[in-house]
């Protein structure tokens, strides 16, 4: 992995000073997962910690990446849906919300929602779409889904549908009542004909996963809940799951068979419309 050095043009660094590198941030642990280099020292020994003791978390962070990649397509095509909000996007990787939808949709308006100072950098310099479209970038907590819908009606057209995509945050909010909720607000501000794609939650959860997540959450990161399918089906109450539900995330809708077995721990994922 490269340096912060390698990353930050001069541009860039004008924009650095809010950055604590001191305490590892589950945005950049995810891009160390995934092969970035946006990311410190620190969370790189956070991120080695973890899969010292559960290696699967590197097919979780990477199949999280490819059903965000299959939802927005999804969402595009055959909802035909032109108006995305990206809820904790984490750092720009390959295939970007913005990108996935553009390509299929090239007017389309996408709105990325996150509160890390890194990611908030990267979206002032990365995060452009197509001339025809949008791009913006909400800097909100995800506790606050008032202040994400105030953004987002700045970009999008909140009387008409959206796609919400929520992928691998929700377990920030460790109760279960108020990450439920929270979801609910931001589908109560969504348009019918609006949808929800979630990536959350395990298939199993095993010994070894629990333990590095434990061990994770003394570390000094912000915790993160690991939910059982049923308590991931909440974040879906009131609206329509399309088929095949909620599933293991290889399990939805896929392109091609695997060609190796699937591993055995995947995060849950599912999509679902709202009809009033």
């Amino acid at each position: 992995m490269g340096s912060e050095e390698e990353f930050f043009s001069e541009a860039a660094k004008e924009h650095a000073g809010g950055i604590d590198t001191s305490v590892p941030h589950s945005a950049r642990i995810w891009n160390y997962w995934l092969g970035g280099k946006d990311n410190f020292p620190v969370d790189r020994a956070a991120g080695d910690q973890y899969v010292q003791t559960f290696p699967g978390i590197i097919d979780i962070a990477r199949l999280t990446r490819y059903f965000l990649k299959r939802s927005i397509a999804f969402l595009a095509d055959e909802a035909e849906i032109d108006q995305f909000l990206d809820v904790g996007t984490g750092l720009p990787t390959v295939d970007n919300t913005h990108e996935v939808a553009q390509r299929l949709v090239p007017d389309a308006r996408v709105v990325y929602v996150d509160n890390d100072p890194l990611v908030l950098l990267h979206a002032h310099i990365l995060l452009t779409g197509t001339p025809e479209g949008a791009t913006d970038y909400v800097e909100a907590d995800l506790h606050d889904p008032d202040a994400i819908l105030e953004g987002a009606d700045r970009t999008l057209d909140l009387s008409r549908p959206v796609g919400l995509t929520v992928m691998g945050v929700l377990g920030h909010i460790e109760n279960d009542d108020e990450a439920a909720a929270i979801v609910a607000r931001l589908m109560d501000g969504l348009a019918p004909g609006s949808w929800l794609a979630v990536a959350d939650g395990s298939n199993n959860i095993s010994t070894e996963f629990s333990q590095a997540q434990h061990d994770y959450d003394e570390g000094g990161s912000v915790p993160y809940k690991l939910r059982s399918a049923d308590q991931v089906r909440r974040f879906f109450s009131g609206l329509e799951l399309v088929e095949p539900g909620l599933v293991p995330c290889l399990e939805w809708r896929p392109e091609v068979a695997p060609v190796a077995a699937p591993p055995t721990v995947q995060p849950l994922v599912g999509i679902a419309r709202k009809n009033a």
